[in-house]
Protein backbone atom coordinates (compact mmCIF):
# COMPACT_ATOMS: atom_id res chain seq x y z
CA UNK A 1 0.00 0.00 0.00
CA UNK A 2 1.25 3.47 -0.89
CA UNK A 3 1.03 6.22 1.70
CA UNK A 4 1.85 9.91 1.67
CA UNK A 5 1.11 13.06 3.60
CA UNK A 6 -0.16 15.13 0.70
CA UNK A 7 -2.27 14.63 -2.38
CA UNK A 8 -5.46 12.56 -2.63
CA UNK A 9 -5.22 9.28 -0.74
CA UNK A 10 -8.77 8.34 -1.63
CA UNK A 11 -8.16 8.56 -5.39
CA UNK A 12 -7.93 5.27 -7.29
CA UNK A 13 -4.46 4.39 -8.54
CA UNK A 14 -3.64 5.22 -12.10
CA UNK A 15 -3.05 2.10 -14.23
CA UNK A 16 0.51 1.51 -15.30
CA UNK A 17 1.31 3.02 -18.67
CA UNK A 18 -1.55 5.57 -18.59
CA UNK A 19 -0.27 9.10 -19.14
CA UNK A 20 -1.48 11.47 -16.40
CA UNK A 21 -2.24 15.09 -17.15
CA UNK A 22 -0.48 17.92 -15.39
CA UNK A 23 -3.02 19.55 -13.01
CA UNK A 24 -4.62 22.72 -14.33
CA UNK A 25 -3.49 24.68 -11.26
CA UNK A 26 0.15 23.82 -12.03
CA UNK A 27 -0.28 25.06 -15.61
CA UNK A 28 -1.91 28.27 -14.33
CA UNK A 29 0.95 28.84 -11.90
CA UNK A 30 3.40 28.14 -14.70
CA UNK A 31 1.72 30.71 -16.95
CA UNK A 32 1.94 33.34 -14.18
CA UNK A 33 5.61 32.53 -13.57
CA UNK A 34 6.38 32.67 -17.30
CA UNK A 35 4.89 36.14 -17.70
CA UNK A 36 6.40 37.41 -14.44
CA UNK A 37 9.83 36.09 -15.36
CA UNK A 38 9.69 37.91 -18.70
CA UNK A 39 9.08 41.09 -16.69
CA UNK A 40 11.75 40.49 -14.04
CA UNK A 41 14.45 39.18 -16.38
CA UNK A 42 14.02 42.19 -18.68
CA UNK A 43 15.20 44.32 -15.78
CA UNK A 44 17.80 41.88 -14.46
CA UNK A 45 19.47 41.60 -17.87
CA UNK A 46 20.02 45.33 -18.32
CA UNK A 47 20.46 46.40 -14.71
CA UNK A 48 24.27 45.95 -14.53
CA UNK A 49 24.66 47.98 -17.73
CA UNK A 50 22.22 50.64 -16.50
CA UNK A 51 23.76 51.04 -13.06
CA UNK A 52 27.46 50.66 -13.88
CA UNK A 53 27.66 52.15 -17.37
CA UNK A 54 24.61 54.41 -17.35
CA UNK A 55 24.71 55.84 -13.82
CA UNK A 56 28.41 55.29 -13.09
CA UNK A 57 28.09 53.08 -10.01
CA UNK A 58 31.20 51.14 -9.11
CA UNK A 59 31.11 47.33 -9.21
CA UNK A 60 31.41 47.36 -5.40
CA UNK A 61 28.31 49.57 -5.08
CA UNK A 62 26.39 47.34 -7.45
CA UNK A 63 27.51 44.26 -5.56
CA UNK A 64 26.35 45.73 -2.25
CA UNK A 65 22.95 46.59 -3.71
CA UNK A 66 22.53 43.11 -5.15
CA UNK A 67 23.82 41.32 -2.06
CA UNK A 68 21.60 43.20 0.40
CA UNK A 69 18.47 42.63 -1.68
CA UNK A 70 19.31 38.93 -2.10
CA UNK A 71 19.75 38.49 1.64
CA UNK A 72 16.42 40.16 2.32
CA UNK A 73 14.74 37.80 -0.14
CA UNK A 74 16.08 34.73 1.63
CA UNK A 75 14.75 35.81 5.04
CA UNK A 76 11.34 37.05 3.90
CA UNK A 77 10.54 33.59 2.47
CA UNK A 78 9.94 32.43 6.05
CA UNK A 79 7.40 35.19 6.67
CA UNK A 80 5.62 34.48 3.39
CA UNK A 81 5.47 30.76 4.08
CA UNK A 82 4.23 31.05 7.67
CA UNK A 83 1.62 33.70 6.80
CA UNK A 84 0.18 31.78 3.86
CA UNK A 85 -0.17 28.59 5.91
CA UNK A 86 -2.33 30.39 8.47
CA UNK A 87 -5.85 29.74 7.21
CA UNK A 88 -4.65 28.50 3.81
CA UNK A 89 -4.05 31.99 2.42
CA UNK A 90 -1.64 30.84 -0.27
CA UNK A 91 -3.34 32.76 -3.08
CA UNK A 92 -3.61 36.01 -1.12
CA UNK A 93 0.01 36.02 0.09
CA UNK A 94 1.39 34.86 -3.26
CA UNK A 95 -0.61 37.55 -5.07
CA UNK A 96 0.81 40.20 -2.75
CA UNK A 97 4.32 39.07 -3.68
CA UNK A 98 3.62 39.26 -7.41
CA UNK A 99 2.01 42.70 -7.03
CA UNK A 100 4.97 44.00 -5.02
CA UNK A 101 7.41 42.91 -7.74
CA UNK A 102 5.29 44.52 -10.46
CA UNK A 103 5.10 47.82 -8.55
CA UNK A 104 8.89 47.86 -8.17
CA UNK A 105 9.16 48.55 -11.92
CA UNK A 106 7.24 51.77 -11.36
CA UNK A 107 9.82 52.69 -8.73
CA UNK A 108 12.62 52.25 -11.27
CA UNK A 109 10.77 54.49 -13.71
CA UNK A 110 10.34 57.23 -11.12
CA UNK A 111 13.78 56.90 -9.53
CA UNK A 112 15.70 58.75 -12.23
CA UNK A 113 19.32 58.52 -11.15
CA UNK A 114 18.68 58.45 -7.39
CA UNK A 115 20.61 55.49 -5.98
CA UNK A 116 18.42 55.32 -2.87
CA UNK A 117 15.21 54.96 -4.85
CA UNK A 118 16.84 52.40 -7.12
CA UNK A 119 17.92 50.39 -4.08
CA UNK A 120 14.38 50.57 -2.66
CA UNK A 121 12.91 49.39 -5.96
CA UNK A 122 15.33 46.47 -6.17
CA UNK A 123 14.55 45.54 -2.57
CA UNK A 124 10.81 45.63 -3.31
CA UNK A 125 11.28 43.31 -6.29
CA UNK A 126 13.33 40.80 -4.29
CA UNK A 127 10.97 41.01 -1.32
CA UNK A 128 8.07 40.27 -3.63
CA UNK A 129 9.89 37.24 -4.99
CA UNK A 130 10.63 36.03 -1.48
CA UNK A 131 7.02 36.42 -0.35
CA UNK A 132 5.49 34.58 -3.32
CA UNK A 133 7.87 31.64 -3.76
CA UNK A 134 6.78 29.42 -0.85
CA UNK A 135 2.99 29.92 -1.30
CA UNK A 136 3.33 29.19 -5.02
CA UNK A 137 5.30 25.98 -4.42
CA UNK A 138 2.84 24.99 -1.70
CA UNK A 139 -0.02 25.32 -4.21
CA UNK A 140 1.86 23.02 -6.59
CA UNK A 141 2.25 20.49 -3.77
CA UNK A 142 -1.38 20.73 -2.69
CA UNK A 143 -2.84 20.35 -6.18
CA UNK A 144 -0.59 17.53 -7.44
CA UNK A 145 -0.64 13.81 -6.61
CA UNK A 146 2.41 13.02 -4.46
CA UNK A 147 3.67 10.41 -6.93
CA UNK A 148 3.75 13.12 -9.66
CA UNK A 149 5.34 15.98 -7.72
CA UNK A 150 8.59 15.79 -9.67
CA UNK A 151 6.74 16.08 -12.97
CA UNK A 152 4.56 18.93 -11.64
CA UNK A 153 7.53 20.96 -10.40
CA UNK A 154 9.44 20.17 -13.59
CA UNK A 155 6.59 21.47 -15.73
CA UNK A 156 6.33 24.64 -13.67
CA UNK A 157 10.08 25.25 -13.76
CA UNK A 158 10.14 24.71 -17.53
CA UNK A 159 7.46 27.36 -18.03
CA UNK A 160 9.25 29.66 -15.58
CA UNK A 161 12.52 29.22 -17.48
CA UNK A 162 10.79 30.04 -20.78
CA UNK A 163 10.11 33.47 -19.33
CA UNK A 164 13.71 33.73 -18.16
CA UNK A 165 14.81 33.12 -21.76
CA UNK A 166 12.37 35.56 -23.35
CA UNK A 167 12.99 38.42 -20.88
CA UNK A 168 16.61 39.24 -21.80
CA UNK A 169 15.87 38.87 -25.50
CA UNK A 170 12.98 41.33 -25.21
CA UNK A 171 15.09 43.77 -23.18
CA UNK A 172 17.99 43.87 -25.61
CA UNK A 173 15.60 44.13 -28.56
CA UNK A 174 13.99 47.16 -26.89
CA UNK A 175 17.38 48.76 -26.20
CA UNK A 176 18.37 48.26 -29.82
CA UNK A 177 15.08 49.68 -31.12
CA UNK A 178 15.05 52.70 -28.77
CA UNK A 179 18.76 53.59 -28.84
CA UNK A 180 19.47 52.45 -25.28
CA UNK A 181 16.36 53.97 -23.68
CA UNK A 182 16.31 52.09 -20.37
CA UNK A 183 13.05 53.74 -19.35
CA UNK A 184 11.34 51.93 -22.22
CA UNK A 185 12.52 48.60 -20.82
CA UNK A 186 11.23 49.49 -17.34
CA UNK A 187 7.86 50.65 -18.73
CA UNK A 188 7.29 47.47 -20.76
CA UNK A 189 8.43 45.38 -17.80
CA UNK A 190 5.83 47.13 -15.62
CA UNK A 191 3.05 46.33 -18.08
CA UNK A 192 4.09 42.68 -18.40
CA UNK A 193 4.34 42.34 -14.60
CA UNK A 194 0.85 43.80 -14.16
CA UNK A 195 -0.45 41.25 -16.68
CA UNK A 196 1.14 38.48 -14.59
CA UNK A 197 -0.73 39.74 -11.50
CA UNK A 198 -3.98 39.71 -13.49
CA UNK A 199 -3.36 36.10 -14.55
CA UNK A 200 -2.75 35.16 -10.90
CA UNK A 201 -6.08 36.70 -9.86
CA UNK A 202 -8.07 35.11 -12.68
CA UNK A 203 -6.48 31.67 -13.10
CA UNK A 204 -5.10 30.54 -9.74
CA UNK A 205 -7.76 28.95 -7.50
CA UNK A 206 -8.21 30.06 -3.93
CA UNK A 207 -8.70 27.90 -0.87
CA UNK A 208 -11.60 25.50 -0.70
CA UNK A 209 -13.03 23.65 2.25
CA UNK A 210 -12.34 20.16 1.00
CA UNK A 211 -8.62 20.70 0.41
CA UNK A 212 -7.58 19.98 3.97
CA UNK A 213 -9.30 16.60 4.01
CA UNK A 214 -7.87 15.60 0.64
CA UNK A 215 -4.39 16.87 1.49
CA UNK A 216 -4.02 14.59 4.50
CA UNK A 217 -3.47 10.87 4.12
CA UNK A 218 -5.00 8.73 6.86
CA UNK A 219 -3.41 5.33 7.53
CA UNK A 220 -5.87 2.59 6.71
CA UNK A 221 -4.49 -0.06 9.07
CA UNK A 222 -2.35 -0.30 12.24
CA UNK A 223 0.66 -1.70 10.39
CA UNK A 224 0.62 1.22 7.95
CA UNK A 225 0.47 3.68 10.84
CA UNK A 226 3.44 1.97 12.44
CA UNK A 227 5.40 2.48 9.21
CA UNK A 228 4.61 6.20 9.24
CA UNK A 229 5.53 6.55 12.90
CA UNK A 230 8.85 4.83 12.27
CA UNK A 231 9.64 6.95 9.21
CA UNK A 232 8.45 10.34 10.42
CA UNK A 233 8.91 10.03 14.19
CA UNK A 234 5.40 11.24 15.06
CA UNK A 235 1.79 10.94 13.85
CA UNK A 236 1.23 12.85 10.64
CA UNK A 237 -2.05 14.30 11.91
CA UNK A 238 -0.53 15.95 14.97
CA UNK A 239 -2.16 19.38 15.37
CA UNK A 240 -0.21 22.58 15.10
CA UNK A 241 0.55 24.49 18.28
CA UNK A 242 2.57 27.49 19.38
CA UNK A 243 3.42 30.62 17.34
CA UNK A 244 6.41 29.06 15.59
CA UNK A 245 5.17 25.48 15.31
CA UNK A 246 3.80 26.00 11.82
CA UNK A 247 7.14 27.40 10.65
CA UNK A 248 9.65 25.13 12.37
CA UNK A 249 7.45 22.32 13.63
CA UNK A 250 8.34 20.19 10.63
CA UNK A 251 11.93 20.01 11.88
CA UNK A 252 10.73 17.41 14.40
CA UNK A 253 10.39 15.02 11.45
CA UNK A 254 13.79 13.29 11.04
CA UNK A 255 13.55 12.94 7.25
CA UNK A 256 12.57 16.56 6.69
CA UNK A 257 15.24 17.75 9.12
CA UNK A 258 17.88 15.91 7.08
CA UNK A 259 16.59 17.52 3.88
CA UNK A 260 16.97 21.01 5.39
CA UNK A 261 20.46 20.13 6.58
CA UNK A 262 21.47 18.82 3.16
CA UNK A 263 20.01 21.88 1.41
CA UNK A 264 22.26 24.08 3.52
CA UNK A 265 25.25 21.76 3.17
CA UNK A 266 25.06 21.60 -0.63
CA UNK A 267 24.21 25.31 -0.87
CA UNK A 268 27.34 26.21 1.10
CA UNK A 269 29.45 24.53 -1.60
CA UNK A 270 27.61 26.13 -4.54
CA UNK A 271 29.14 29.31 -5.95
CA UNK A 272 26.91 31.75 -7.80
CA UNK A 273 26.27 31.56 -11.53
CA UNK A 274 27.77 35.01 -12.00
CA UNK A 275 31.13 33.75 -10.75
CA UNK A 276 31.04 30.83 -13.20
CA UNK A 277 30.26 33.20 -16.06
CA UNK A 278 33.07 35.53 -14.97
CA UNK A 279 35.46 32.56 -14.88
CA UNK A 280 34.34 31.60 -18.38
CA UNK A 281 34.88 35.12 -19.68
CA UNK A 282 38.29 35.28 -17.99
CA UNK A 283 39.43 31.98 -19.47
CA UNK A 284 37.99 32.44 -22.98
CA UNK A 285 38.64 36.22 -23.17
CA UNK A 286 35.58 36.91 -25.34
CA UNK A 287 34.04 40.33 -25.88
CA UNK A 288 32.23 41.45 -22.68
CA UNK A 289 29.21 42.53 -24.74
CA UNK A 290 28.36 38.81 -25.09
CA UNK A 291 28.43 38.30 -21.34
CA UNK A 292 24.66 38.88 -20.76
CA UNK A 293 23.85 36.04 -23.18
CA UNK A 294 25.73 33.35 -21.22
CA UNK A 295 22.76 32.64 -18.89
CA UNK A 296 20.60 31.93 -21.94
CA UNK A 297 22.66 28.85 -22.78
CA UNK A 298 22.21 27.31 -19.34
CA UNK A 299 18.54 28.35 -19.26
CA UNK A 300 17.95 26.65 -22.63
CA UNK A 301 19.30 23.35 -21.29
CA UNK A 302 17.24 23.78 -18.12
CA UNK A 303 14.11 24.34 -20.20
CA UNK A 304 14.66 21.17 -22.25
CA UNK A 305 15.45 18.93 -19.28
CA UNK A 306 13.20 20.23 -16.46
CA UNK A 307 10.17 18.06 -17.28
CA UNK A 308 12.13 14.87 -18.15
CA UNK A 309 14.19 15.29 -14.96
CA UNK A 310 11.02 15.66 -12.90
CA UNK A 311 9.45 12.56 -14.43
CA UNK A 312 12.67 10.62 -13.87
CA UNK A 313 12.66 11.71 -10.23
CA UNK A 314 9.11 10.42 -9.82
CA UNK A 315 10.13 7.10 -11.35
CA UNK A 316 13.46 6.31 -9.67
CA UNK A 317 13.18 8.50 -6.55
CA UNK A 318 14.04 12.16 -6.00
CA UNK A 319 17.15 11.60 -3.93
CA UNK A 320 19.30 10.29 -6.81
CA UNK A 321 18.62 13.11 -9.34
CA UNK A 322 19.42 15.70 -6.66
CA UNK A 323 22.82 14.09 -6.10
CA UNK A 324 23.41 13.62 -9.85
CA UNK A 325 22.64 17.29 -10.43
CA UNK A 326 25.24 18.44 -7.94
CA UNK A 327 27.67 15.99 -9.53
CA UNK A 328 27.05 17.83 -12.83
CA UNK A 329 27.95 21.10 -11.09
CA UNK A 330 31.10 19.45 -9.74
CA UNK A 331 32.04 18.46 -13.30
CA UNK A 332 31.47 22.08 -14.41
CA UNK A 333 33.98 23.24 -11.79
CA UNK A 334 36.43 20.61 -13.03
CA UNK A 335 35.89 21.61 -16.66
CA UNK A 336 36.90 25.18 -15.88
CA UNK A 337 40.15 23.87 -14.36
CA UNK A 338 40.90 21.25 -17.02
CA UNK A 339 43.39 21.96 -19.87
CA UNK A 340 40.78 21.47 -22.60
CA UNK A 341 40.16 23.45 -25.82
CA UNK A 342 38.02 26.54 -25.42
CA UNK A 343 35.29 25.29 -27.83
CA UNK A 344 34.76 22.37 -25.45
CA UNK A 345 34.79 24.35 -22.21
CA UNK A 346 32.11 26.95 -23.07
CA UNK A 347 29.27 24.62 -24.16
CA UNK A 348 30.34 22.02 -21.62
CA UNK A 349 30.01 24.38 -18.65
CA UNK A 350 26.66 25.79 -19.86
CA UNK A 351 25.34 22.27 -20.50
CA UNK A 352 26.37 21.02 -17.06
CA UNK A 353 24.97 24.12 -15.36
CA UNK A 354 21.62 23.58 -17.10
CA UNK A 355 21.61 19.92 -16.04
CA UNK A 356 22.36 20.99 -12.48
CA UNK A 357 19.32 23.26 -12.28
CA UNK A 358 17.00 20.85 -14.09
CA UNK A 359 17.76 18.02 -11.67
CA UNK A 360 17.86 20.02 -8.43
CA UNK A 361 15.58 23.09 -8.38
CA UNK A 362 12.11 21.54 -8.58
CA UNK A 363 13.33 18.11 -7.48
CA UNK A 364 14.37 19.46 -4.06
CA UNK A 365 10.85 20.82 -3.50
CA UNK A 366 9.33 17.53 -4.67
CA UNK A 367 11.62 15.65 -2.26
CA UNK A 368 10.59 17.79 0.73
CA UNK A 369 6.87 18.06 -0.07
CA UNK A 370 5.72 14.58 1.06
CA UNK A 371 7.31 15.09 4.49
CA UNK A 372 5.06 18.10 5.22
CA UNK A 373 1.58 17.77 6.66
CA UNK A 374 -1.44 19.81 5.64
CA UNK A 375 -1.11 23.35 6.98
CA UNK A 376 2.69 23.32 6.88
CA UNK A 377 3.46 23.09 3.16
CA UNK A 378 4.39 26.72 2.49
CA UNK A 379 6.31 27.28 5.73
CA UNK A 380 8.11 23.93 5.42
CA UNK A 381 9.22 24.63 1.85
CA UNK A 382 10.22 28.17 2.87
CA UNK A 383 12.58 26.78 5.52
CA UNK A 384 14.27 24.58 2.90
CA UNK A 385 14.55 27.46 0.45
CA UNK A 386 15.89 29.85 3.09
CA UNK A 387 18.50 27.39 4.32
CA UNK A 388 19.70 26.90 0.75
CA UNK A 389 19.64 30.61 -0.14
CA UNK A 390 21.53 31.76 2.95
CA UNK A 391 24.12 29.01 2.49
CA UNK A 392 24.63 30.05 -1.14
CA UNK A 393 24.96 33.68 -0.11
CA UNK A 394 27.69 32.71 2.36
CA UNK A 395 29.38 30.60 -0.31
CA UNK A 396 29.41 33.53 -2.72
CA UNK A 397 30.98 35.84 -0.14
CA UNK A 398 33.61 33.23 0.76
CA UNK A 399 34.41 32.50 -2.89
CA UNK A 400 34.76 36.21 -3.68
CA UNK A 401 37.04 36.76 -0.70
CA UNK A 402 39.20 33.76 -1.62
CA UNK A 403 39.37 34.92 -5.25
CA UNK A 404 40.57 38.35 -4.09
CA UNK A 405 43.15 36.89 -1.70
CA UNK A 406 44.52 33.92 -3.67
CA UNK A 407 43.26 34.12 -7.25
CA UNK A 408 40.37 32.48 -9.15
CA UNK A 409 42.07 29.11 -9.70
CA UNK A 410 42.71 28.57 -6.00
CA UNK A 411 39.17 29.64 -5.13
CA UNK A 412 37.74 27.21 -7.69
CA UNK A 413 39.85 24.32 -6.40
CA UNK A 414 38.60 24.98 -2.87
CA UNK A 415 35.01 25.13 -4.15
CA UNK A 416 35.50 21.80 -5.96
CA UNK A 417 36.83 20.13 -2.82
CA UNK A 418 34.02 21.61 -0.71
CA UNK A 419 31.33 20.35 -3.11
CA UNK A 420 32.92 16.90 -3.17
CA UNK A 421 32.76 16.75 0.62
CA UNK A 422 29.18 18.10 0.66
CA UNK A 423 28.09 15.47 -1.87
CA UNK A 424 29.54 12.72 0.30
CA UNK A 425 27.69 14.04 3.32
CA UNK A 426 24.41 14.48 1.45
CA UNK A 427 24.62 10.96 0.03
CA UNK A 428 24.64 9.65 3.60
CA UNK A 429 22.02 12.03 5.02
CA UNK A 430 19.36 12.47 2.33
CA UNK A 431 16.25 10.37 3.02
CA UNK A 432 14.09 8.66 0.45
CA UNK A 433 10.61 10.10 0.05
CA UNK A 434 7.49 8.26 1.19
CA UNK A 435 6.55 7.72 -2.47
CA UNK A 436 9.69 5.72 -3.27
CA UNK A 437 9.75 1.92 -3.19
CA UNK A 438 11.67 1.68 0.08
CA UNK A 439 8.91 3.68 1.80
CA UNK A 440 6.03 1.41 0.82
CA UNK A 441 4.34 -1.21 2.93
CA UNK A 442 2.69 -4.31 1.58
Amino acid sequence: MYLATTGRPDAPPTPSGVRRRVPGTVLALGAVSLVTDVSSEMVTAVLPLYLVLGLGLSPLQFGLLDGLSTGATALVRLLGGATSDRGGRHKEVGGLGYALSACSRLGLLLAGGATGWIAASLAADRLGKGVRTAPRDALITLHSPPEDLGRAFGTHRAMDTTGALLGPLAAFALLWATADAYDAVFAVSLCVGAFGVLLWVLLVPGRHRGSARRARAVPAEPRARAVLLRRFGRPIDRPMGGPFDGLFGGLRVPGYRRIVLCAGLLGAATIGDAFLYLLLQRRLAFDPTWFPFLPLGAAGVYLLLAVPAGRLADRIGRRAPLLYGHTALLLAYGLLLAPLPDPVVLPGVLLLLGVFYATTDGVLMALAGPFLTEGRQASGLAVVQTAQALARLGAAVAFGALWTASGPETALVVALLALTAALGGAARLLPTTPSEPSERSD
